[in-house]
C-alpha cells in the first residue's frame, strides 16, 4: 500500500530500502539527494578497510577501501577510496572508483567508467564508458554503453529540482541523478544535473534527459524522423 505520508522525493519512493545493506545511511532522510552529502561521513564512521575478494597485481586499491567476499578485481582497475565495495562484484579493467563510493552485491563496474561520491543499491551495472558523479542507483538499475550522469552546472550554482510548478532547493553544487530500482537507461543517454526517475524508467539511446520523472515504468523516447537519400 501506498504512504501518502512521504515526501514526494523520499527515498522510499525510489528505492526497496530492505535491499541494502546500509540502511542506517538512509534513516531520517526526508528527500533522497540528502544521501548524497552524507556519503563522506558515513563512510569515515563504518568503513574498516580490507581485502576479502580476489584482487589482481596489476590493478590499484587505496588504504581506505574495503572489498567483500567472491568479489574481483581486474587487472587494470583502480580503487582510490574511501570506498566498501560489497561481495561477489565485478570491478573490471579500466574502471577508476575514485572517492567516497558505496556499491552492493553483485554489481558490475566495467570499462572505462568512473564513479564518485555514489551509492549503488545490489546488482546495479555500470560496464561501459560511464560516468556517475554525486548519483543513487537503486537495485538492479544498468546503464548501457555510454550513459553519463552529468552532476555539474555550467555555471557551478546549485542544483535545483523543479517539480509540478515549484522550486526545491537541494543544498548541492554536486547533483547528478537518483535512479529508481530496475531503471534501465540506453546506450550514450545524457541526464542532466538534478534527475530523477522513478521504479523501472526506461529510457531510450540517445536521449538527453533533464528533470524529474515520479511515476513507476514510464517510457521515455525520441521520436525520431530519418530521411534516407
Amino acid at each position: 500500500m501506498e504512504d501518502h505520508s512521504l515526501s514526494l522525493f523520499h527515498p522510499r519512493c525510489f528505492f526497496d530500502l530492505s535491499q541494502t545493506s546500509h540502511p542506517r545511511l538512509f534513516e531520517d532522510a526526508e528527500n533522497a539527494w540528502l544521501i548524497i552529502a552524507r556519503i563522506k561521513d558515513y563512510l569515515e564512521e563504518i568503513l574498516v578497510p580490507g581485502i576479502q575478494g580476489e584482487v589482481s597485481k596489476n590493478s590499484y586499491i587505496g588504504p581506505k577501501v574495503f572489498i567483500g567476499k567472491g568479489t574481483r578485481i581486474y587487472p587494470g582497475a583502480m580503487i582510490e577510496g574511501p570506498a566498501w565495495i560489497g561481495e561477489n562484484c565485478q570491478i573490471r579493467t579500466g574502471c577508476f572508483i575514485r572517492q567516497n563510493v558505496i556499491v552492493e552485491e553483485g554489481s558490475v563496474l566495467g570499462n572505462s567508467s568512473e564513479l564518485k561520491n555514489s551509492f549503488l543499491f545490489k546488482h546495479c551495472q555500470v560496464p561501459h564508458f560511464n560516468y556517475v558523479g554525486d548519483s543513487i542507483l537503486g537495485g538492479h538499475v544498468h546503464l548501457g554503453a555510454g550513459v553519463i550522469l552529468s552532476n555539474l552546472k555550467l555555471n557551478g550554482t546549485e542544483v535545483k529540482i523543479k517539480f509540478d510548478g515549484k522550486i526545491y532547493s537541494t543544498g548541492l553544487r554536486k547533483f547528478g541523478a537518483i535512479l529508481g530500482d530496475e531503471t534501465q537507461i540506453g546506450c550514450n543517454a545524457v541526464l542532466n544535473p538534478g534527475s530523477m526517475l522513478g521504479k523501472k524508467t526506461l529510457i531510450f539511446p540517445g536521449v538527453i534527459w533533464h528533470g524529474v520523472l515520479l511515476e513507476e515504468g514510464k517510457v521515455i523516447k525520441y521520436k525520431q524522423e530519418l530521411e534516407i537519400l
